[in-house]
């Protein structure tokens, strides 16, 4: 009898390791292109900054302000890739391809629409944006220059968020690696031509920005296109779908508004405190987004395979895929602290860093590496719950989170602390997130079932 226990208790464990591996795999199979395609971005505007540091540290601090402008105004719009990946993975566990598809192409129009508005609305307003950041009068000259270009590939740039979310929805996370990884290589090259060898200034980084954005997006129209007709789905709009793919993107508006609102914050802060702190800012963020991609990796992993578990009426694998991801996101986080630390005595030189901003871009860094374990939890819990269609509960902790950051924000400039201080204040705002997403998890309010959430 005791032996019969045992064997069953064995084959228990044995089972539970196979489903364990499995889970990996498919998180590994879908994280892993998510991570080369995450990190493509942020490693060539690295390059970006580093071309356009060449030209000195006005340039540099003027791409900070501008390209934190207009992060905000196209990352406001990041529903359109986190909502339709949800959506479409929905669908798609459900066993509705063509559903999953036409939610999909919703999601296309519904960013054509948007990015229209974007350029209409903020290309008159661009000097207003920038100088709304106190930047010194050199440096938001050169940021309106960027700013009003890049504008002009605003429709592209969020066509490209669509048509990402489209093929991670169907669980193909390749195809936005090989579509990233071009663009950005045409990016850098341009940008190199256009400002290294054309003298064009800041202004020949925005066009190699907007040309490169163009041609991601012309690829991703092509590609949804081709599989709406193998499936038999119209590629017209459709006033319902796009209604609808607006009413659920609402709450992930206000969540994402709630981050960017801490980016804004932030860097405007910097660019009161001088040219040399918004420097070594623009650098420091760059990096740590550069991180915050890589770790987001498994968080879109998260979103495609939480929606599809929870599609198919499955609460025990997301739960289970959900604890693995986890696990993954606490060791990555590690493994870049570690790695930013070691990264520290060359970066400075790498980004032709003056003395100055040297000084300040080596202790944020620190602070920066100490926040990566926290920020793998972070990152990976608000992709499950994206997955599962929380937005409402992200909505809220995100406001909560804002309201973190903003008492240390204010604290910081009563004060008259420096950069480093203001980053300590991020790094509050992050363990906020942490806490408000490390709750929600525990609890089983968020794991709702059905092919589209009630």
């Amino acid at each position: 009898m005791p032996s019969s226990v045992a064997s069953r208790q064995f084959r228990r464990q044995r089972l539970r390791a196979v489903r364990w591996n499995a889970h990996d795999r498919e998180i590994l199979r879908l994280a892993v292109p998510a991570f080369g395609a995450l990190v493509a971005e942020p490693l060539f505007l690295l390059a970006d900054s580093a071309i356009v540091g060449r030209l000195g540290t006005v340039p540099l601090g003027g791409l900070a302000v501008a390209s934190q402008a207009l992060t905000t105004l196209v990352g406001i719009s990041i529903f359109l890739a986190y909502g339709t990946t949800a959506a479409v993975a929905r669908q798609l566990g459900a066993g509705n391809r063509q559903a999953a598809i036409r939610q999909g192409i919703d999601g296309l129009w519904l960013a054509t629409l948007i990015g229209v508005a974007v350029l209409a609305i903020c290309w008159p307003l661009a000097g207003q944006i920038v100088h709304a950041f106190g930047g010194s009068p050199q440096v938001s000259g050169q940021g309106i220059i960027y700013l009003r270009i890049s504008l002009l590939g605003a429709p592209a740039m969020l066509l490209v968020l669509a048509g990402t979310g489209v093929l991670r929805g169907l669980q193909d996370t390749r195809t936005p690696l090989a579509v990233a990884v071009a663009a950005n290589v045409v990016n850098v090259i341009l940008n190199a031509i256009l400002v290294l060898v054309l003298h064009w200034g800041i202004a020949g980084s925005a066009w190699g920005t907007v040309i490169a954005q163009t041609a991601a997006a012309v690829a991703y129209l092509a590609m949804v296109l081709r599989g709406a007709r193998r499936a038999g789905v119209p590629f017209g709009p459709d006033r319902a779908g796009l209604r609808t793919a607006a009413v659920a993107g609402f709450s992930l508006v206000v969540r994402t508004l709630a981050l960017q609102a801490v980016f804004i914050v932030i860097t405007a802060i910097a660019a009161h405190q001088g040219n040399a702190a918004i420097a070594a800012h623009q650098i420091a963020i760059r990096l740590w987004t550069l991180i915050a991609f890589a770790l987001d990796a498994i968080a879109i992993a998260g979103q495609a395979i939480t929606g599809r578990y929870l599609g198919a009426g499955d609460v025990a694998g997301a739960r289970a895929a959900t604890n693995r991801m986890i696990g993954w996101g606490v060791i990555y986080g590690v493994v870049f602290g570690v790695l930013l630390i070691a990264a520290i005595p060359l970066l400075p030189s790498l980004f032709a860093a003056a003395p100055d901003v040297r000084r300040l871009l080596v202790a944020v860094l620190l602070v920066a590496a100490a926040q990566q374990p926290v920020a793998g939890v972070v990152f990976v819990l608000d992709g499950v719950l994206i997955g599962a269609g929380d937005q409402d509960y992200l909505a809220l902790a995100g406001l909560a989170a804002g309201a973190v950051f903003a008492i240390g924000a204010v604290i910081v400039v009563l004060q008259h602390g420096g950069l480093v201080a203001l980053w300590l204040a991020f790094s509050g705002w992050l363990l906020a997130r942490f806490c408000t997403l490390v709750f929600r998890a525990r609890g089983s309010q968020w794991l709702v079932t059905g092919a589209v959430r009630p």
